[in-house]
């Protein structure tokens, strides 16, 4: 839980941290606005990719340790580049970084089952999900101390710090033992040898592994359209996560009218934050008498737009606050109840690829939630916030909708493979 507490800060500096120093040293909001679409946007790609690496690997801890010290370097490179190459070169380097993203949120929870076993997962989940929380909250209110203490210039660095110290805590994850289903594959094993020389050999080999890379990136897509509670789960996840922009972006604007200054809307989010955290605690207390995690997911994304509606009508700073605490309330059991199905629902061998492609995609759904709250805050923040509140009405409906019955849906996990440690 340390090591995740720390990856999920950094994480949670970076996207702020990006635009507080861009901003500083360039003085174009254009630019910075980009550099963070990028960052963001890519991990719609990198996340099926890093979920098949993860999962082919017996040492999957160390593949996360290198993703961490890449997200690093790459934000590092960044602040060296302000000012001094092309924008175009930042925003493609900002673009590279974002590929490693998901590694940071689903790539971690992908790992409990090997540190937690079947009898703590449970509890083990409800805690990893407190650890979104505790970043959310300390993330940004870290941003804004290092900005005020030791300058715009040291905010990055301080993420990358962050980041480098769940390094080791990744690298010491216990390693999965290979099962008889095929825990780690070797795709290249599947291609036919060939008698034409050892240069058509290595174009051969190189082409099999390319093959076995897009198939097993379509199985794990399958897995989540063809599995009817992973598929409700996802598409519920991804229209509320759309959703959820609306009031990052509308809160400072409610801060300026409702209270007189910005900062107060920053309050606000730090407010949804602790709530989300209390909540997850009792749930995590709690956890054993769960029956069933969908309903939990469908109730929190309820409560969730119950708070948005209430914060579209706020005509007082503390109404808005109320509505901010209700929206922690929901979010909270929502994203726990989230793991919690995937682990129960994703197979063992493709549990990686379950966790980070579906951290990309929420991460995706994000990126184009901001690009629409931005337009509807500055038309009203009340349309903003009420769109918010449709989004999550609308993600109610996915998670509860009809199940229905396919020859892969909905069925039970796949055993565990045994657990060792190195």
């Amino acid at each position: 839980m340390t090591g995740a507490v720390a990856a999920r800060t950094g994480d949670e500096m970076s996207g702020p941290a990006l635009l507080v120093t861009g901003l500083a040293i360039t003085g174009s909001p254009l630019l910075a606005s980009w550099l963070l679409s990028g960052l963001t946007v890519s991990a719609a790609v990198g996340g099926p990719l890093l979920g098949v690496l993860i999962d082919r690997s017996r040492r999957p801890g160390r593949l996360l340790a290198y993703c961490l010290a890449g997200y690093a370097a790459g934000l590092l490179l960044l602040l060296v580049g302000f000012g001094r190459v092309p924008d175009a070169a930042l925003i493609a380097l900002a673009v590279a970084t974002g590929l490693l993203g998901p590694a940071l949120t689903g790539g971690w929870t992908a790992q409990l089952p090997l540190v937690a076993g079947p009898e703590r997962l449970g509890r083990a989940t409800a805690l990893d999900s407190m650890s979104y929380n505790a970043a959310g909250l300390a993330g940004p209110a870290l941003v804004g101390v290092v900005a005020a203490v030791g300058g715009n210039a040291a905010v990055l660095p301080m993420c990358a710090v962050f980041l480098l110290a769940a390094s080791p805590v990744a690298w010491t994850l216990p390693f999965r033992a290979q099962s008889a289903e095929g825990m780690t594959r070797n795709p290249v094993r599947d291609v036919a040898p060939d008698d034409r020389g050892a240069g058509h050999e290595e174009l051969r080999d190189g082409e099999g592994a390319v093959r076995g890379l897009v198939r097993e990136v379509r199985e794990g897509f399958t897995v989540i359209v063809r599995n009817g509670a992973l598929r409700r789960a996802t598409v519920g996840s991804m229209v509320s996560c759309a959703g959820l922009p609306m009031l990052v972006v509308a809160a400072p604007v409610l801060g300026i009218r409702l209270a007189g200054e910005s900062g107060y809307g920053t309050l606000l989010l730090a407010v949804a934050s602790a709530c989300g955290l209390a909540v997850n605690a009792v749930l995590a207390a709690h956890q054993r008498r769960v029956r069933c995690w969908d309903v939990v997911q469908a109730g929190g994304t309820a409560v969730l737009g119950v708070g948005m509606a209430l914060a579209a009508v706020a005509d007082t700073f503390w109404i808005a606050v109320v509505a901010a605490a209700v929206v922690g309330a929901g979010e909270g059991p929502q994203l726990t109840a989230l793991f919690a199905v995937r682990h129960r629902e994703a197979p063992a061998r493709l549990r990686g690829q379950v966790f980070t492609t579906g951290a990309s995609l929420k991460i995706t759904s994000f990126a184009l939630g901001a690009a629409l709250a931005g337009p509807l805050a500055a038309y009203s923040t009340g349309a903003a916030l009420a769109a918010g509140a449709a989004l999550q009405a609308a993600a109610v409906a996915a998670l509860l909708s009809r199940r229905t019955s396919s020859p892969h849906g909905d069925r039970p996990n796949e055993k565990e493979a045994p657990q060792r440690r190195p």
